[in-house]
């Protein structure tokens, strides 16, 4: 990877592409600094300091943006949410679907010109949220009409800048520019990680051995963790092809072996963040309609604690259980729907068939839609219960006294845009035909 780099800064286009990817980051960085008007800066920290719930969520995927309450503090969650929200329309409403799979450019255009003005309206939502909830907390200046609007402004501008910042990144950079802006946000939030393993070993000015064991642990459970993420990124199960002789044009093609890459997590970590999405929203409509719910008793207070205790630690041990099994059951559920939407076994098998093609032991037809289909349950099994396992590290963690700053999801967020992102750049350098760079 760093031979990579280091070929990629000695290449001209991709140097520059580089530096502006940089500048872009610097950019966002500074923008998680730059406090929203309206806001008493004297009892922010006191107020934001132990962000939990969905507030501890958006913090560590923002770097830190919410705890300042700065113009970025909703990160690029609203424009997740509204692609998400896209993607289940597209399997519902026909004209989305025919636009995703036949609208080619244009369509990818409309498709992401929908998504954006979806996110607007998530913004709104989601800044009138975050004013309500905040307002008696003693952050704000006043709590009168002019001032929510300049702070619901603030955050919705902020919103829109990083889903511009995240365009120029994509479309003039290096890599997926939303997710890096998620990967620079987690990744930020590593000195903190990083003092929070050192206080184990010494605490008050007095070394103690035991944190020195615990903090070899943790070191040692994280190289564990990453290289197992690593793995399950990297890894395929390859089924085999042979294409018989046709006739391309008027010239005969002969016999072809290939393969079809299944990767072994097709969906990736969008499960976690459909089911994340899905607990904690109860609790977000419920924190807009009604105002200091967590000193409220009864159903609705119930369900609030049941919904935040995904990534809150000031709930009940049975409401934590319970939130856990539901939240692992979507997880799962959602890695079959998400594999299944983005993978049709009938669309592959046919496409074979038409190209002369077949999967040695395997008829064409029927028989080889059974087969892909058994494969992509079992790997999507597979998957479903990896992203369940990374997903519960965290809450696991939280009936110690450990405080540790990054939690399975983070980490699988992190690799999986690295690594996506050094492809990119490798790729860059193998289109100049730059040979032994990437040996």
């Amino acid at each position: 990877m760093f031979k990579t780099i280091k070929n990629a800064l000695k290449t001209p286009e991709v140097r520059k592409k580089l530096l502006y990817t940089l500048l872009l980051i610097v950019v966002f960085r500074l923008g998680c600094f730059i406090t929203v008007p309206g806001v008493d800066t004297r009892v922010l920290e006191e107020a934001m300091g132990n962000a939990d719930g969905i507030a501890g969520l958006i913090n560590i995927i923002s770097g830190g943006a919410f705890s300042r309450f700065s113009i970025f503090a909703m990160s690029i969650s609203p424009y997740i949410t509204a692609s998400i929200v896209i993607q289940l329309l597209g399997m519902i409403i026909p004209s989305l679907e025919q636009l995703t799979k036949e609208g080619g450019e244009a369509g990818r255009q409309k498709i992401n010109r929908y998504t954006k003005i979806l996110t607007i309206v998530l913004a709104l939502v989601e800044g009138l949220g975050i004013f309500l909830s905040y307002k008696s907390s003693g952050i704000f200046v006043d709590t009168s009409p002019i001032t929510g609007t300049m702070v619901v402004v603030s955050l919705i501008a902020g919103t829109a800048i990083l889903m511009w910042l995240g365009d120029q990144i994509t479309g003039k950079g290096i890599g997926n520019g939303i997710s890096l802006l998620i990967f620079i946000g987690i990744v930020s939030g590593l000195p903190s990680a990083i003092q929070s393993v050192l206080s184990q070993i010494v605490s008050d000015g007095q070394f103690s051995t035991s944190g020195l064991l615990i903090a070899l642990g943790i070191v040692i459970g994280a190289i564990i963790l990453v290289t197992g993420v690593v793995f399950v990124q990297q890894a395929e199960r390859k089924i085999p092809v042979q294409y018989s002789k046709r006739v391309v044009g008027r010239k005969m093609v002969g016999a072809q072996n290939t393969h079809i890459p299944l990767k072994l997590a097709m969906a990736g970590v969008m499960p976690i963040i459909f089911a994340s999405s899905f607990m904690t929203f109860p609790a977000m409509i419920i924190q807009i309609f009604v105002k200091d719910i967590a000193q409220h008793t009864g159903f609705l207070h119930g369900l609030w604690q049941f919904s935040i205790a995904t990534s809150s630690s000031n709930v009940p041990i049975g409401y934590s259980i319970g939130n856990a099994v539901v939240y692992l059951l979507l997880i799962v559920g959602f890695t079959f729907f998400y594999t299944y939407a983005t993978f049709n076994p009938a669309e592959l098998s046919s496409n074979i068939k038409k190209n002369g093609g077949f999967i040695p032991g395997i008829r064409a037809g029927k028989p080889t839609t059974e087969y892909l289909s058994s494969v992509i349950t079992k790997l999507t099994w597979f998957g479903g219960l990896f992203l369940a396992i990374i997903a519960i590290i965290p809450m696991l963690l939280r009936f110690t006294d450990l405080n540790i700053a990054f939690g399975g999801t983070s980490i699988l967020i992190v690799v999986g845009v690295a690594l996506e992102t050094v492809q990119q750049l490798e790729s860059q350098l193998a289109m100049r035909h730059y040979k032994g760079f990437l040996d």
